[in-house]
């Protein structure tokens, strides 16, 4: 059923319905979309189900070859175009993502949207360099080709939906392919204006669709559906495992992009002053950043100086309104995960941990939660092991270089670590020992949209970035010609 409904969120007009095959389409059902910030009710969006993800899915697939026979020098200044069309808008964008999942104004505006317009521009301009790789062997040359895929379905989470979205859709158009977005229903509005973008920067009808909706019915439509070629997801690893099963009754490939559990590992001849701000700034967008170092694990020798240092630091995490430029802390997305945020809180007290500071709801209002660090913590505990994604770390102590690793790989999850020490020989070792898909030293959050990012063990399947991100959104083909074979 066709239809534009249309709300006003912090001065910008955004359709609440979907985008498929060009045009908005409506759904009788709805679901309310609530601010994180204040409670508010921002719109009631257009809940999609199977009828919208087969209307979607055809959209796609009949939109795939014209899209395809572009190649990526066709596909190149199409894709440019989006890419400065969220450049244009990078004010509106950001305000509206603030609203809709509480994360940092300023945050937003120069970095998150700037860097959603990086992953589709990098990208186009990455597929270019595919083309011409040949192997020589000593009877042939074989020519390697990057074919679309067809069809991608892409799932993305809500604590940094723009620029995770736009992480997936970037390779993805680049290669060829034609996708299908499924929005997070928590915050679902910036992917709305990112489908205006796409069809005012000339993307033809049917290769960007949105098909907006509830997990367990929009999502689960669409990773069930016959005529998907490549599903990418990034959310939970509960998710992942039901996304997985759907995926192999049909043999469709899948990426996934999982929870964390992350080490943060300081040594005693670290810079423990820029150690101590980067332990901090773990507490940005409250905490809800699956790379988070929420383990804290410090050199016994130096464990009481640097605690200090990062109470110091921590002080300045301010909770408020994440509009306002001077908040560290902003709102937890909902009333639901305040909840589950709270009860690891609360089990973890009565296990025996002992928050240093923090602990609770702030003042400021409902969905805010004050940072939190958890000492008295063995690596059995609950919150030891689970992903939060919450404003809470805990600290534990080492002695050596193999007790620091053997407790960093000690969780389920695989996703990142971070090491602080000015040894480079020492660093390397115990980077090199930590089972993760990234560990940064000496910094944190750096990302280099050419190098591989993804997880190992619960924390994720596949690569994305640079050629990995290719590697998963085209049918790699390689034509081998015998030599001296054609006259």
């Amino acid at each position: 059923m066709s239809g534009n409904n249309k709300v006003t969120v912090a001065g910008v007009e955004i359709s609440t319905d979907h985008w498929i095959g060009g045009k908005r389409v409506t759904s009788r059902e709805k679901f309310a979309d609530i601010s994180p910030v204040d409670g508010s009710r921002l719109a009631d969006v257009s809940a999609g189900g199977k009828a919208e993800a087969d209307a979607a899915v055809a959209a796609a697939r009949k939109a795939f070859p014209a899209w395809a026979a572009l190649g990526p020098k066709g596909r190149l200044p199409i894709l440019k175009k989006f890419a400065e069309g969220i450049k244009a808008r990078v004010n509106e964008l950001a305000a509206v993502e603030t609203m809709d999942n509480g994360s940092l104004l300023m945050g937003n505006v120069h970095r998150v949207v700037p860097r959603a317009a990086q992953n589709i521009e990098f990208f186009a301009d990455w597929a270019m360099t595919l083309d011409g790789h040949t192997i020589d062997a000593p009877e042939v040359v074989n020519h390697v080709k990057y074919d679309p895929a067809g069809v991608a379905v892409l799932i993305t989470p809500w604590n940094a939906p723009l620029m995770l979205t736009t992480w997936k859709v970037g390779p993805a158009l680049a290669a060829g392919n034609t996708i299908v977005v499924k929005p997070p229903e928590w915050a679902p509005l910036t992917c709305s204006l990112m489908a205006d973008i796409a069809d005012e920067a000339g993307i033809p009808a049917g290769v960007l669709n949105v098909v907006q909706g509830i997990g367990e019915e929009a999502g689960d439509a669409l990773v069930n559906h016959p005529d998907v070629d490549r599903i990418s997801f990034t959310g939970s690893t509960d998710t992942a495992k039901i996304i997985g099963q759907a995926a192999a009754r049909s043999i469709t490939p899948m990426s996934a992009e999982l929870g964390g559990k992350s080490p943060f590992i300081v040594c005693a001849d670290a810079d423990l002053d820029a150690a101590a701000q980067t332990v901090a700034a773990q507490y940005m967008n409250a905490g809800q950043v699956c790379l988070a170092g929420t383990r804290v694990m410090v050199e016994k020798k130096i464990e009481e100086e640097f605690l200090e240092k990062v109470r110091g630091a921590a002080a300045h995490m301010t909770v408020g309104d994440p509009r306002d430029k001077d908040t560290r802390v902003g709102p937890l997305i909902h009333k639901e995960h305040f909840e589950r945020v709270a009860g690891f809180v609360e089990r973890a007290k009565a296990d025996g941990a002992v928050p240093i500071w923090g602990g609770g709801r702030s003042n400021f209002g409902e969905l805010y939660f004050e940072p939190t660090l958890f000492a008295h913590v063995t690596p059995e505990l609950e919150i030891a092991q689970r992903e939060v994604f919450g404003p809470v770390l805990t600290w534990q102590s080492f002695s050596s270089d193999d007790e620091v690793i053997e407790l960093a790989n000690n969780t389920r999850y695989g996703l990142a670590g971070t090491l602080f020490s000015r040894s480079e020989k020492r660093a390397m070792d115990i980077a090199s020992r930590v089972t993760a898909g990234t560990v940064w030293v000496n910094c944190f959050f750096v990302r280099d949209l050419a190098a591989p990012f993804g997880g190992a063990k619960d924390s994720g399947l596949g690569r994305e970035g640079g050629t990995w991100s290719f590697d998963f959104y085209t049918d790699i083909k390689n034509i081998s010609i015998r030599k001296g074979s054609f006259a």
